[in-house]
């Protein structure tokens, strides 16, 4: 035989309760559910949660995605200057700096790995001494 009605209904009402956060404070339900949003925070493993944006190493040369505009689909990546031969940094954009940075996005970021897009700015960051230090590329996948 299964449950009666009335063990149905409090099995219910402890559901609901529990999904509405209806409990008091000081209570052992309550004590129980803030227990268990605990455990859950610590027992999760960190890659569960994205919170980071996503970063790509080559030859200990950080590529990272700083933004995503969802309304003109671009998105910008910091490209570190160490990933391009020092004769080939250049501090302005360039058709032979397009390619390169473009070459480089597409084997090393997964997102557009075996993806066509198309590199539709450079922004060059300078450091103090007139080198570059890293190249914000925005690309249209």
């Amino acid at each position: 035989m299964g449950p009666a009605p009335t063990e149905m209904r409090t099995l219910w009402r402890g559901i609901v309760r529990t999904i509405f956060w209806s409990y008091e404070r000081m209570t052992w339900q309550y004590d129980v559910m803030v227990a268990v949003i605990v455990l859950f925070v610590l027992a999760t493993p960190r890659h569960w949660f994205h919170d980071q944006p996503p970063s790509t190493t080559i030859d200990n040369t950080r590529i990272e995605l700083v933004s995503e505009d969802a309304g003109s689909h671009t998105r910008i990546y910091r490209l570190e200057a160490d990933a391009l031969p020092p004769a080939q940094r250049a501090a302005k954009s360039t058709p032979e700096l397009e390619r390169q940075t473009h070459d480089i996005l597409g084997r090393t970021v997964g997102d557009l790995q075996g993806r066509t897009f198309q590199v539709v700015r450079i922004d060059p960051a300078l450091a103090g001494d007139g080198s570059v230090q890293y190249y914000d590329v925005t690309v249209h996948p």
